[in-house]
């Protein structure tokens, strides 16, 4: 008899509690192996691929992508049986849904088997003649001869960090999340045709902004073609297609060239309050109006700068990379003097334990630095950046800046840091007043490094000077220790041979 499991969405950890389809990467009749990646779908954090701990035929999907679905919800089912194992014989759970590791098995090509669709069986409740709707569940889909997920899957975290499998519960009169009807065997059949009429494989976007705006505008993206490397459809080429359609009478634009919703027929006189475009808080942009908010709620912070001559900085790094080797990155330079101040004034790598009342001092240094990018502000996490010199905070740096750029940074990647290094110099600035990253104690921000007038030895002189500001958490030091670890920065931007003691 065959066995059909249900595959939720996992527990993505670190408070998230949806996620949104961005790719479906199998489709209904597809066979899949253990571990083989199904979806790929975007958080609050990051966009990871989500694997399947069960080997056999998908049955069912849930959900379009676009669509929102909180943890726990069904994602797919899975037929699981001799007949459907996958290449390798694979026909169990893996047991470890570690979004974005798996267990490392390879994927299985993917294969399509024809199966004989029958009479989906379904609860009482859930029938036409009972007022159910007919898209309330997915349809429960059998094949002649016998025919994988966890109900509490393993949590974003260190490979190897496993959470057991939870009770397997079979598809049949599953309801679907509101909103969502499923994809089944059956209507796979009949739409057959229709699919492979389709082009074969995704559309290549730059992020999942751009799918969102051509989705949310009727915009068809398999009729542009895309400006960037190998055809990628860039956010320009959405904007210019919609520009080129322009926008329909009575609608107005947006400060992107895209119209705004349609208001409903009845409504009253549009006032200039209610002309204005709604952008939800959700995804990064939401996790980050939330982590903001609690700080400013929570922390009584306060900020300190100063004005610094750079100019012996530059000379070192350009001295550095002219001996040859990897390049060394000038945030690379301020992360070392960062963790050198860190050692000298731990009070500052830190948190609060406000229910027990203690300020617990961290004897590690997770690095984060602000990194903007078209899905919004990320911060990436240094691990261990207090062991690392110039040369490995230059590489890890470089790999943590593309990872965000391209939208593939992990959750582990963007969690647990202790202190963040803030360049908003990149935006041109001198100065900011940064909020805290919560709940970390402690933020340092860096401007832009411009010539100007500088007593130098005595003599006016022109000279590359750049701002330094600290915000600091007031309960965990006064301004005294804030002052003296700002201080300690400013000197060895100004004078490098001050870093030698701590090297």
């Amino acid at each position: 008899m065959a066995q059909v499991l249900e595959f939720k969405l996992p527990d993505l950890g670190e408070g998230l509690t949806e996620a949104e389809i961005v790719r479906w990467l199998v489709e209904v009749g597809d066979v899949v192996s253990v571990d083989q990646p199904v979806v790929e779908v975007e958080t609050a954090k990051a966009m990871v691929e989500v694997p399947c701990p069960y080997g056999g035929v998908v049955t069912a999907r849930f959900g379009e992508e676009g669509t929102e679905l909180p943890v726990g919800s069904p994602l797919l089912t899975v037929a699981v049986g001799g007949d459907t194992q996958t290449s390798d014989g694979a026909d169990e759970g893996s047991g470890n849904v570690l979004v974005g590791y798996g267990t490392g098995a390879p994927p299985a090509r993917r294969r399509r088997v024809r199966t004989s669709p029958v009479a989906p069986a379904r609860p009482a409740g859930n029938s036409p003649s009972n007022g159910g709707s007919p898209a309330a569940g997915p349809q429960a889909v059998g094949a002649s001869g016998p025919l994988g997920a966890s109900g509490a899957p393993g949590t974003f975290g260190a490979p190897g960090t496993e959470r057991g499998p939870g009770t397997r519960t079979a598809a049949s009169g599953r309801a679907a999340v509101p909103g969502t009807a499923p994809e089944t065997v059956s209507g796979r059949m009949d739409a057959r045709a229709l699919t492979d009429a389709r082009a074969t494989g995704p559309v290549a976007v730059i992020s999942p902004l751009v799918r969102r705006i051509a989705r949310e505008n009727g915009l068809d993206l398999r009729e542009l073609t895309g400006s960037g490397h190998d055809g990628l459809i860039l956010r320009a080429d959405v904007e210019l297609a919609l520009r080129s359609a322009g926008a329909a009478p009575g609608q107005p634009e947006t400060l992107t060239g895209l119209r705004a919703p349609e208001a409903p027929a009845a409504a009253t006189p549009a006032t200039p309050a209610a002309a204005g475009t709604r952008v939800p808080l959700r995804g990064i942009r939401g996790a980050v109006a939330d982590k903001l908010s609690r700080s400013r709620h929570e922390i009584p912070d306060a900020t300190c700068w100063v004005d610094a001559d750079a100019t012996e900085l530059l000379a070192a790094r350009a001295a550095m990379n002219a001996a040859g080797g990897p390049k060394i990155s000038l945030l690379a330079l301020l992360a070392r003097i960062c963790t050198a101040a860190l050692a000298r004034h731990p009070e500052l790598n830190s948190t609060v334990d406000m229910e027990a009342r203690e300020i617990v001092r961290l004897g590690h240094v997770h690095l984060g630095f602000a990194a903007q990018t078209e899905r919004g502000l990320v911060v990436p996490v240094v691990r261990d950046a207090h062991t690392r010199d110039a040369q490995s905070l230059s590489a890890e740096f470089a790999r943590l800046t593309e990872a965000a750029r391209t939208g593939t940074l992990t959750p582990g990647d963007l969690t647990g840091g202790t202190f963040t290094l803030n360049n908003y110099g990149v935006f041109g600035v001198d100065g900011s007043t940064p909020i805290i990253n919560h709940p970390e104690a402690a933020m340092l921000g860096v401007g832009r490094i411009v010539p100007k007038p500088w007593v130098h030895q005595g003599e006016l002189a022109v000279r590359q000077v750049v701002q330094l500001s600290l915000t600091f958490d007031h309960r965990v030091c006064d301004g005294g220790t804030a002052g003296g670890f700002l201080r300690y920065v400013a000197d060895c931007v100004e004078q490098p041979a001050v870093l030698l003691r701590s090297l």
